[in-house]
């Protein structure tokens, strides 16, 4: 089990380290909590004590201690989090000063483990002694997790603000889950379905709902790839350490993103369901319903984009294709395959409702040049994302 210490500071929003804690603890992390003296006066540490079931660790001579507990608790844990770190105590770690549990716990960890959340006052964050502060903590190897911006305690509106409580737990466990597997790799991932504006409210498209694509570009992210996402929907949360992310709408403005971001990828995950038509007879007014009844729609080819990039010479990288079919599964993959050049291609099997489309899970067959096939069984479409990458990327 992974041992995570959480350090509590007087700020005002150290409530939040509670909810973070829960959450924390129903991922099944071994919790415990250090509190500042003045922070135990804001929250009872027997609130963190029940959430945790951990001991409290707040004063420096606890008699109830053998060993000397700031050593024992900064050797037993494996991440440190500072939620949320105060002006003062980012200014007496970066200064050497150890003159409580705290501080002195921090400065007894290897730095690489400690990751501070400083909250503050606009003012006290954009101070110029705090800044060189945190550029000396980030010099260390400390790991600094900048505030958001907002409206704060004391009134004023600006950046100080603690993030949100779950986006405070994305950033913990994309911290004890990275890895280095696919670092220096250039990965571009495409996701979503394209829409073709009929007038200026209706279009066409499909049921992809990008999140396929949106796995595939988490797991890259989270071993360390450097990951552009090109993207139809901003409904799903762009994954932690995602690089640069694109929104676009139509087919031609996904070629053109494409184009415009193909140099020097090592591999291009084309995960988006392209509309195969676009409207030739757009209508720049919204049709008015008692013309609908002799509406008739012109329709023209979009281009061709995974056909397109297959033709580029020299291509330098791999490319990876998606058949989303409903029948003669195997045939019309490998068909796709040999005609569009590519180095490897995903069957889902769209017929199932339980998978694919708008489904949390999927399982797919991946072929790669030869037409071998490598079955992945149905999962959690981050863990088939996994599957898939390890089977991909090397």
């Amino acid at each position: 089990m992974i041992n995570i210490t959480i350090g509590v500071t007087s700020g005002i929003a150290c409530y939040k380290a509670l909810d973070v804690c829960s959450k924390l603890k129903k991922l099944n992390f071994n919790i415990t909590v250090v509190m500042s003296e003045k922070a135990s006066k804001l929250i009872s540490p027997l609130l963190f004590q029940s959430l945790t079931q951990n001991k409290v660790y707040i004063d420096m001579f606890d008699n109830d201690e053998i060993k000397v507990s700031h050593i024992e608790l900064a050797k037993n844990s494996d991440f440190v989090f500072i939620i949320s770190a105060t002006y003062n105590l980012i200014g007496k770690i970066a200064n050497g000063i150890a003159d409580d549990f705290m501080s002195t716990f921090i400065s007894a960890c290897n730095p690489k483990k400690v990751t501070f959340f400083p909250a503050m006052n606009t003012n006290m964050y954009l101070n110029p002694i705090l800044q060189d502060n945190l550029e000396k903590l980030t010099k260390y190897n400390y790991t600094i997790i900048k505030p958001v911006s907002g409206l704060l305690a004391c009134g004023d509106n600006g950046i100080g603000k603690l993030p949100d409580v779950d986006d405070i737990v994305d950033e913990i466990t994309f911290i004890i889950n990275k890895t280095y597997k696919y670092e220096n790799k250039k990965i571009l991932i495409t996701a979503g379905g394209t829409i073709e504006n009929i007038d200026p409210v209706r279009y066409i498209s499909n049921k992809s709902s990008g999140k396929m694509g949106y796995s595939i570009a988490k797991i890259s992210a989270l071993n360390s790839a450097e990951v552009t996402l090109i993207s139809t929907t901003k409904t799903l949360k762009v994954p932690k350490g995602v690089n640069k992310v694109i929104y676009v709408n139509n087919a031609n403005e996904m070629y053109d993103a494409v184009m415009d971001n193909i140099q020097n990828i090592d591999y291009m995950f084309m995960v988006a369901a392209v509309s195969d038509f676009r409207i030739k007879n757009y209508s720049e007014n919204k049709i008015k319903k008692n013309d609908l009844k002799d509406l008739k729609l012109d329709l023209e080819l979009n281009v061709d984009i995974l056909k397109k990039i297959s033709e580029i010479k020299p291509r330098n990288f791999k490319l990876i294709g998606f058949a989303a079919e409903s029948h003669d599964f195997v045939e019309n993959a490998t068909k796709k395959l040999e005609s569009k050049n590519l180095d490897y291609i995903i069957l889902n099997d769209i017929s199932k409702s339980t998978i694919g489309f708008n489904s949390d899970n999927n399982k797919v067959v991946i072929f790669n040049k030869d037409k071998n096939m490598i079955d992945i069984k149905e999962n959690n479409k981050e863990i088939v994302a996994k599957d898939i990458l390890d089977n991909i990327i090397f």
